[in-house]
């Protein structure tokens, strides 16, 4: 378990460095860095706690993410033009992130004895909601609804979890294959530019 939390540490430190570096670029303020950071950290499992009724909620029972976000902050008003060409580090710490919120969040769930679906979907949020709220906060449309595979794959892991925990392989065996396939999905998905089909015309209307 202290891997796992390590890897949530590491996610964590991503998103925060993500959303830092986004409202950077839309010329926020000190403080206003610090709050997209937090939100885009923390924000997603903070709303699954809030939802489940669960407390202390996330990042008041443990104030390592409040530390890891500012050393974030931090490290990107130091070290912004050094930080950016690192794009490919970060989006595979992002990806090893959402893999491991997704998990963490649907044992959550499971734990408040919710109906898998919801459990299911419970991880989801805490994956990915934390950009949403940040591309909202900037103004932008949040990117789980506009083109790259994020949501999907987090759901694909879940589902993997859930037919893994039903037939009752051992946790640590089943978290590192559920997360691994989240991290699969979103590579792949990445590499060939994979997307959603997108509701553009009625199939069976006029479509002239």
């Amino acid at each position: 378990m202290e891997f796992i939390y390590l890897l949530d540490i590491l996610g964590t430190f991503a998103f925060a460095i993500s959303g830092a570096l986004v409202a950077s670029e839309q010329k926020f303020d000190l403080f206003g860095v610090v709050i997209i950071a937090f939100v885009t950290a923390v924000g997603g499992g903070m709303l699954r706690d809030i939802l489940i009724n669960a407390h202390p909620i996330n990042w008041i029972g443990d104030l390592n993410y409040i530390y890891i976000i500012f050393a974030a902050v931090l490290a990107t008003f130091l070290f912004k033009s050094k930080i950016l060409p690192l794009y490919k580090t970060l989006f595979l710490f992002d990806t090893v992130g959402i893999s491991v919120f997704t998990l963490l969040g649907l044992q959550k769930g499971l734990t408040f004895d919710l109906h898998p679906l919801v459990a299911l979907i419970m991880g989801m949020f805490s994956a990915v909601f934390g950009g949403v709220l940040r591309d909202v906060l900037t103004n932008k449309v949040p990117l789980i609804f506009e083109k790259e595979i994020y949501a999907s794959a987090c759901l694909a892991g879940g589902v993997s979890y859930l037919i893994l925990n039903y037939i009752e392989i051992p946790k640590d065996y089943n978290f590192i294959i559920s997360a691994s396939i989240i991290i699969i999905v979103r590579l792949i998905a990445v590499k060939f530019h994979l997307q959603l089909p997108k509701i553009k015309d009625d199939i069976f209307g006029n479509n002239e």
